[in-house]
């Protein structure tokens, strides 16, 4: 069984017991979490779509823990007129353990 949920403006497919690095949630670890836009369940043969979200659908998900990403590396470069320019980025991500799927 696995859903597609959308949290963050971003999709995801998940499966329970699977760990998932979503965007920032304001939620304290150890905590769950659930997530109700839920675009699909699929249980086998069975699938249900929704339009756009699956009514009564949702995703239990516990918070393991909150982090940041690696560093992404941003360069800004123009040939020929000593212009160069080097920032960084790190994403925050919030951790989820998916416990339960119902759809």
């Amino acid at each position: 069984m696995y859903a597609i949920i959308e949290t963050g403006g971003k999709q995801y497919r998940v499966s329970q017991g699977q760990r998932i690095k979503v965007e920032t949630l304001d939620v304290a670890a150890g905590d769950t979490v659930n997530l109700d836009k839920i675009l699909m369940v699929a249980n086998g043969e069975t699938i249900k779509v929704g339009a756009p979200y699956v009514a009564g659908g949702q995703v239990t998900a516990k918070v393991t823990s909150h982090g940041r990403g690696e560093k992404i590396r941003v360069v800004k470069f123009r040939r020929r007129k000593h212009y160069r320019k080097t920032s960084g980025h790190r994403q925050n991500y919030t951790e989820l353990e998916i416990t339960t799927i119902s759809g």
